[in-house]
């Protein structure tokens, strides 16, 4: 059965300068109570690169005690940040670690090669995931590095390619990988075209919507929504409608990103709620 994975929200307080490890447990347990199948920890919908290497570890620490299978994300700008994280999370007992591509510094072949060797070695033999979202990175990931890298480690079982249109997310569709959809509009011909599933950031405050594209095979909706919520921003958009489906998160995003005025709230909720 294919997989709906929660790209989750990191709960934060004072202004988005703390972690709120309070919140975390009730939040898990929303998206447990919605069926997911797992979260995807400290990823781009989680602000991990905004979050000190101490802090992600501290959140893992508390989530992998909680009721859902966790991949982290253990993505970072240097390979010894990024190799640290993967130790850490495998220490933890995670169920996958992914890295997403340095930012930043457009790298070559042989240096995404090694980084990610590195990444899936630090982590062995807890299943590998190489994290795929050119927008975020500023680049894609060459699909002959994830061929290198098939050959070169024996723990990486597949990706999370977060592309779209589905013509980029294509390439990555390599026989024997487990792809998972990050696009939630692309749910349904990811999953037709022989996609793992979807790990998605709507689905962390919408687990049933994205469950039920998963199930069905009918992204339309889930695309719908991922729409509506675009128009505003994003990590604090989604902190809100989980609060208002009464879960006690704070709102708080970490700045630089901002959250909501009293407008974009009120218009927020009553597009994607009512």
């Amino acid at each position: 059965m294919p997989r709906a994975i929660a790209a989750a929200l990191t709960p934060l307080r004072e202004d988005g300068a703390a972690l709120d490890l309070d919140a975390l447990e009730p939040y898990l347990a929303f998206l447990a109570g919605h069926n997911i199948d797992g979260v995807l920890l400290a990823g781009t919908t989680g602000e991990g690169m905004n979050l000190s290497p101490d802090e992600r570890k501290t959140l893992l620490e508390h989530a992998a005690r909680g009721p859902l299978p966790v991949i982290a994300h253990c993505g970072a700008q240097t390979t010894a940040t990024t190799v640290a994280l993967c130790e850490h999370a495998a220490a933890t007992g995670v169920d996958g670690v992914a890295v997403i591509a340095p930012p930043y510094f457009i790298l070559d072949e042989e240096s995404l090669l090694a980084h990610f060797t590195a990444a899936a070695r630090a982590c062995a033999p807890t299943p590998f995931y190489a994290y795929e979202l050119k927008a975020a990175s500023g680049y894609a990931i060459p699909p002959i590095v994830i061929e290198r890298l098939r050959e070169a480690v024996d723990n990486l079982v597949g990706m999370k390619v977060s592309d779209s249109p589905f013509e980029n997310v294509a390439p990555y569709m390599l026989e024997g990988l487990d792809v998972l959809v990050g696009a939630e509009a692309l749910i349904g011909e990811g999953l037709a075209a022989g996609a793992a599933g979807a790990v998605s950031g709507l689905a962390s405050a919408f687990p049933d919507v994205v469950v039920d594209a998963v199930r069905s095979g009918d992204s339309t909706n889930a695309g719908a929504l991922r729409a509506k919520v675009e128009r505003f921003p994003r990590h604090a958009a989604l902190k809100e409608v989980v609060r208002a489906r009464g879960v006690p998160m704070e709102p708080d995003v970490r700045l630089p990103l901002r959250g909501l005025d009293d407008g974009e709230r009120t218009e927020l909720l009553r597009s994607v709620l009512l």
